[in-house]
């Protein structure tokens, strides 16, 4: 169980984690100026990722030996994993709330649902919440991970489903749904997972509470290395009902740096990943 929980951290939220963090440009051109509504779509999924990035380190944490006690948070934490039942159930179970060491505050419940480890072939892997909150926001919806065995060049591939909610208030709710494949490359035959190396493909779209949609799409897969803080590789493009041309994040074609380039219509903007 902990393969296959450890292994599943960096699939879900890395379609867009360097663009969250880049510095947005500024210009003074109406069609290619960031509208009100564009800046809090980009917040709105920096939420929703953060929250797939939080939600899979503290299952990845709990799946390891030690359960409740690898968490930073308090004591108020119960994990609990029955091996026993097909399939397979782990419950993160927070209580009332407390607060962790990282300074976000958890409370409700994390339910992971597997019928196997992460290298199994036609092994399925699918996280949901129980009135599940962190900092104040309640997170809703699912995520699964289906491993669809070794392609032609011997990696292990999986399919990667995303339907998450983030609930802004009682009656306004952005949510992100999508697919996305995503390939081993390297560090699979090693017990140690700084040496892991992945290929992301696929889109995701954002729909806000507004009904305004965008969609970000990997036109060219994403290189990603556990060790290194930055996407190394590839090519994410944003589109939205609200935006008069698309907007291409060009991570480059190796290493890694925190540059990139950023494509606003017929403007081009060096941009520097945080």
């Amino acid at each position: 169980m902990n393969n296959s929980i450890k292994a599943s951290a960096f699939i879900v939220a890395l379609s867009l984690l360097a663009f969250a963090a880049c510095h947005k440009p500024t210009t003074t051109t109406t069609s290619n100026t960031a509208t009100t509504d564009q800046g809090n779509m980009v917040s709105d999924h920096a939420q929703l990722e953060g929250a797939d990035n939080d939600v899979i380190s503290t299952t990845n944490a709990a799946a390891s030996t030690g359960g409740a006690a690898n968490l930073r948070t308090t004591s108020c934490a119960t994990v609990t994993n029955d091996t026993i039942s097909i399939p397979h159930v782990l419950t993160i179970n927070f209580g009332t709330g407390c607060t962790g060491s990282d300074g976000r505050t958890r409370s409700g419940e994390i339910i992971v649902t597997y019928n196997g480890h992460y290298k199994d072939s036609a092994s399925s892997h699918t996280i949901s919440f129980n009135n599940y909150y962190l900092n104040g926001y309640r997170i809703g919806g699912s995520k699964s991970v289906t491993n669809m065995g070794r392609n032609s060049s011997g990696n292990y591939w999986y399919n990667v489903t995303v339907n998450d909610s983030l609930y802004l208030s009682a009656d306004s709710v952005a949510t992100m749904t999508g697919s996305r494949t995503r390939t081993w490359l390297a560090g699979y035959a090693t017990a140690t997972r700084w040496d892991d190396v992945y290929q992301i493909a696929g889109s995701t779209t954002i729909r806000r509470a507004n009904g305004n949609t965008y969609t970000f799409a990997i036109t060219t897969p994403l290189t990603v290395a556990v060790i290194c803080p930055w996407v190394e590789a590839g090519v994410l493009t944003i589109t939205g009902t609200t935006m008069a041309s698309a907007w291409t994040i060009d991570y480059g074609t190796t290493g890694c740096d925190n540059n990139a380039t950023l494509t606003v219509g017929s403007h081009v903007y060096d941009i520097h990943l945080r």
